[in-house]
């Protein structure tokens, strides 16, 4: 047996051997490459799921968008709302602060021609005593002028004598005219300014302008006041008014009294200056006490009173920045008494 017919199939053998080893490569490189598809799809897959997640929250965001963007919207017409509404309510409330500016200043107006038309009363009250007051030194002018008419009629040289006679007749002159002078001071509407003002001498004007009311009725009239003459700050005419005031209502209190006194007092306590205004009348009943400072409130017979001396001297020592309060004792009197802040003297520069 010869060996020449097996080399083929050797051959073939090895062909095949190599066949089925590059067969194997080409299998392990196809495992490899399928294990690395394997990999790539599962990040592929892993990176859909990512992306499907960031549209999930994109489209997420989408619709938050669209709500804040209706919100905005929404809160946008509700502020443009919000803005008309708030237009008319300034609107209303200019046209209110104006209506009440208009009312106050009419207010302001009515309550100075109420004031005004209470002195005119008082004024009128006073004409007894105002008349006697200027009758004095009329009927003195008269006197001193007749002297020096009966010196030129019976001839005579005695200079001295006429002179002495003019110069008192002058000085009546002078008295009169500082009470019409007073009156018309009085009487005018009182301005809104303040000024320095002495009180003590506005007591004693208010008081000459009653006493001859006092004197007939025989009312006597005690004065305790201050030594330094304190200074406030406020308006002479006005509270010349306030003590007519309270010195008329002490006046009348005592039509019945027995004892027939004002007793006017004031001093400076620290930097306050404490005037009291008391009388020995009847006083006033408990029930009624509350009650004295409200307007159209008296306890005069009807057609004796207007109930407004009280209530517009009130007003004013308001406006004045003090207080005023009464202390009554019924049976006994009644006391008003008055709180109003005093300068310092290096404050006080009274205007003449």
């Amino acid at each position: 047996m010869t060996a020449t017919p097996t080399l083929p199939l050797v051959d073939e053998v090895a062909t095949l051997r190599d066949q089925v080893g590059a067969l194997e490569v080409r299998i392990k490189r196809g495992e490899e490459r399928r294990k690395a598809l394997l990999h790539i799809l599962v990040d592929y897959e892993h990176d859909r799921r990512r992306l499907l997640q960031q549209a999930e929250r994109l489209d997420n965001s989408r619709r938050a968008l669209l709500h804040i963007l209706q919100d905005s919207q929404g809160a946008n017409l509700r502020l443009e709302e919000s803005r008309k509404a708030m237009i008319h309510i300034m609107g209303d409330l200019r046209d209110t602060t104006e209506a009440i500016q208009r009312r106050e200043q009419e207010l302001r107006e009515k309550q100075e021609q109420l004031v005004q038309a209470a002195k005119l009363a008082t004024l009128g009250e006073l004409t007894t005593g105002v008349a006697h007051e200027l009758n004095n030194p009329l009927n003195n002018i008269g006197l001193f002028i007749g002297n020096v008419m009966d010196v030129i009629q019976l001839g005579t040289q005695d200079t001295d004598r006429m002179l002495h006679d003019l110069v008192k007749a002058m000085e009546q002159v002078h008295k009169a005219s500082q009470i019409i002078r007073h009156l018309r001071t009085f009487g005018r509407a009182a301005p809104a300014s303040r000024e320095p003002v002495a009180v003590n001498p506005i007591i004693l004007q208010a008081l000459s302008l009653l006493q001859e009311q006092l004197r007939l009725r025989n009312v006597d009239v005690t004065l305790d006041l201050a030594g330094e003459d304190p200074v406030v700050m406020g308006n002479a005419i006005q509270l010349e008014q306030v003590f007519l005031n309270l010195l008329t209502n002490a006046r009348d209190a005592l039509r019945d009294a027995e004892q027939k006194l004002i007793r006017i007092t004031d001093r400076v306590e620290g930097a306050t200056l404490r005037m009291k205004f008391e009388d020995t009348g009847a006083g006033i009943p408990p029930e009624l006490e509350h009650r004295v400072f409200d307007p159209f409130f008296t306890t005069k017979e009807v057609g004796e009173g207007t109930g407004l001396g009280l209530s517009i001297t009130y007003g004013i020592i308001r406006d004045h920045s003090g207080s005023i309060h009464v202390q009554n004792r019924p049976g006994e009197g009644v006391a008003f008494v008055i709180e109003l802040p005093v300068l310092e003297r290096s404050e006080a520069h009274v205007s003449a």
